[in-house]
């Protein structure tokens, strides 16, 4: 079986349990692209992924963190520099309810946005609330390469994101959300990829913090909604991810490591 994939995950935030969720990547061969919420929790990142092979960091501001940022903008400068990708970022108008906070999300949005049209990287987005403004905006920057992560949008505007070529994560929600079920039925197999945003995702959801190995049971559900073997559930998202990277020199480490078959 291939390499799983877990294309978004926040390792910074396990905490005392991050020794367990380290075995339990290790232990089911997860490649983890952790994201960040702001520059402390990418330096955490980085620790984190001094100890394991299969995590690779990567730097963002949260748009739920985007005011402390806004004018504080060259900060931000040398993570983003440095990191492989950029994630997580977007917008957020569905939790985020005070509107006079939109104007610092599109601020350090914008700013991500330009770096990786410059940079040529990838980038990990939140849409929530905003999903016809992020597809804009992925036209305006010239973004050709956009990981769109949990998407819960209206599914015109899905079928926008689909045409403009970007990929979707799939994660712990399609074990409880029939939209999200929808969604994942929905989705051509070629831009599938998995995630499971934990700890939080599972933790939002249950209340209870969420393991790097709910990523099989989220395969599990994907197997049986698109009426698919599990082996090529596996290996599409594996090859998606592969060539979402093909050919970028931010990545060469990790496509040498774990692509080279």
């Amino acid at each position: 079986m291939a390499q799983l994939i877990d294309a978004h995950a926040h390792m910074d935030g396990y905490g005392d349990l991050t020794d367990a969720a380290l075995e339990q990547i290790r232990a089911h061969n997860i490649l983890t692209v952790s994201t960040a919420m702001d520059p402390s929790s990418y330096e955490r990142g980085l620790q984190i992924a001094a100890r394991c092979e299969l995590i690779l960091p990567t730097f963002g501001v949260h748009p739920w963190n985007a005011a402390r940022y806004e004018n504080r903008l060259k900060d931000l400068e040398r993570f983003a520099d440095s990191s492989p990708m950029f994630g997580e970022i977007g917008l957020d108008y569905h939790w985020v309810k005070v509107p006079s906070q939109y104007p610092a999300q599109h601020s350090v949005l914008a700013f991500f946005l330009s770096k990786a049209a410059e940079q040529n990287k990838i980038v990990n987005l939140h849409t929530k609330g905003a999903e016809k403004e992020i597809r804009g905006l992925l036209d305006r920057f010239g973004i050709e390469r956009a990981i769109i992560h949990w998407y819960s949008g209206p599914m015109d505007v899905l079928a926008d994101l689909i045409s403009l070529g970007c990929y979707f994560t799939v994660g712990v929600d399609v074990l409880y959300s029939e939209h999200v079920r929808k969604i994942a039925r929905k989705l051509p197999l070629e831009r599938l990829l998995t995630e499971t945003d934990n700890p939080g995702g599972t933790r939002w959801l249950t209340g209870e913090p969420g393991m790097p190995a709910c990523l099989e049971d989220v395969i599990r559900e994907l197997a049986r909604l698109r009426n698919t073997p599990l082996d090529e559930i596996v290996e599409a998202v594996y090859g998606n991810f592969e060539r979402l990277i093909r050919d970028d020199p931010w990545l060469d480490d990790i496509r040498g490591k774990f692509f080279s078959r």
